[in-house]
């Protein structure tokens, strides 16, 4: 995809509006309209970007702790290239065409805690190894019959279910929200993002979305967009979907699974299967394992990035609590998935929450098994039953303990660079000082009239 084809393809389909964007630390896209004429400019110079966006948090409150941009600075533009590889139309703006954006000093070089940028260089390494990572994500949401009004006015209680009760698998409910459901799988098709799974899970109002694989950039980008998406998506058939790993204490929490495998160059071959060892699981797949499974306390600030995921991850709803492994175990952290074929073989990184940064999250997966791999690390025997009860390194229960890990990481700043995991410590421990200066309802609740 070249700036001709482009410009052959705005004239094609009518295209007068341009979006341009790009992700920020929570992997939320922030963008805006750029005229045409800005267009073709900004592919050959780029466009400024204000550097704020890495310089606050999702609620755009200015951080207090970061150094790479700030008062400190006067939030100078950053430089915004546009990918042109990226191009898709929005079936939902009509009209209107998306790029994203990568970022750079005002020297050229690319910023270092770019989301983009971090992925980018873990799979520079990979391929710099012999692998082409191949990944899929999957998601967990809840749809409201609210709107962004709705949610606030309620200070978000007695918020009204698409549907109710558990019914997970339901044909019935698809069918009843047929019209939704096609407008999803439907725009995403035309949006770029191939869906290849879509059912109801168990709770109400809540679906799972399991996305096609491809390389890990394209992979994340369609996994940030998709999220993007749906959301625009449900609240022009007057619903909100929220991504929050638990909203209520009293369901399962929402998932956001990553499925990874390792190719050859040619992408022809799954190295991550082997008929002659045991279960077809090769070597580059245990290697994987272990360095997932030994990195993953530390890492967990990237699988688990707000305060709510931690309220995701207790003994039996489906979300792992220990660094684990098994063959086809849906109560592990890493589940070895091993058929029908060859191709299919994969690990479903099973800590991740829904509320993850894409980006960020494959990053810090994907690096954390080429660790193993590079290392030659052998993992434990995989955990047969219910892993809940296995003798296993304990994962991170809160944001503060995750972010504490991490900082002290070695393997962090040397897997995804030591500019970027300071930054991104420093925003992770800004959320638990945000969550604990708040005065929540259940303090209210609890305190108020009888303490």
């Amino acid at each position: 995809m070249d700036l001709k084809a482009i410009q052959d393809l705005l004239i094609e389909h009518g295209i007068t509006k341009i979006k341009v964007g790009g992700f920020d630390i929570d992997g939320v896209l922030r963008g805006k309209y750029i005229s045409r004429e800005k267009f073709d400019s900004a592919v050959e110079n780029g466009l400024g970007f204000c550097d704020v966006i890495f310089g606050w948090d999702s609620s755009d409150v200015l951080y207090d702790n970061v150094s790479v941009t700030g008062w400190h600075t006067g939030y100078p533009d950053a430089l915004a290239r546009i990918d042109l590889s990226t191009f898709r139309l929005i079936p939902w703006e009509s009209g209107t065409a998306l790029l994203l954006v990568d970022y750079f000093d005002q020297k050229g070089n690319p910023l270092s805690f770019s989301p983009r940028e971090v992925l980018r260089r873990v799979v520079e390494n990979a391929r710099g190894m012999g692998f082409e990572p191949e990944v899929a994500a999957e998601f967990e949401f809840f749809l409201f019959r609210e709107d962004s009004h709705s949610i606030r006015g309620k200070h978000y209680r007695d918020l009204i279910p698409l549907s109710p009760g558990m019914f997970g698998y339901s044909i019935q409910r698809t069918g009843v929200h047929s019209e939704l459901a096609h407008a999803i799988l439907d725009s995403m098709r035309d949006f770029g993002i191939e869906l290849e799974g879509f059912h109801t899970e168990t709770g109400p109002g809540v679906y799972e979305t399991a996305i096609k694989h491809d390389s890990a950039l394209a992979a994340a980008d369609k996994a940030a967009l998709f999220k993007s998406g749906v959301k625009q998506i449900a609240a022009r058939h007057g619903l909100i979907a929220t991504f929050m790993a638990k909203w209520n204490h009293d369901l399962p929490g929402a998932s956001g699974h990553l499925h990874q495998s390792l190719w050859d160059r040619e992408r022809t071959r799954n190295l991550f299967h082997d008929p002659q060892c045991p279960h077809g699981v090769s070597s580059v797949m245990r290697n994987y394992l272990a360095g997932q499974l030994k990195l993953m306390p530390e890492f967990t600030a990237f699988a688990c990035p707000t305060v709510n995921s931690y309220k995701r991850l207790v003994p039996g709803v489906w979300a792992p609590t220990n660094a684990t492994w098994g063959i086809d175990n849906r109560t592990v952290a890493l589940r070895a998935v091993l058929g029908p074929t060859p191709k299919s073989v994969r690990v479903e990184y099973r800590l991740a929450g829904a509320d993850i940064s894409p980006h960020l999250a494959i990053a810090a997966s994907l690096a954390s098994g080429l660790y193993g791999i590079d290392h030659r690390l052998e993992p434990p025997d995989p955990v047969r039953g219910n892993a809940y009860e296995a003798d296993a390194p304990p994962l991170p229960s809160s944001l503060d303990e995750a972010a504490r890990l991490l900082r002290g990481s070695t393997a962090a700043r040397e897997l995804l660079g030591e500019e970027f995991v300071d930054h991104y410590v420093r925003t992770r421990e800004w959320e638990v000082r945000q969550h604990q200066r708040a005065v929540t309802n259940w303090e209210l609740e609890r305190y108020f009239e009888i303490i």
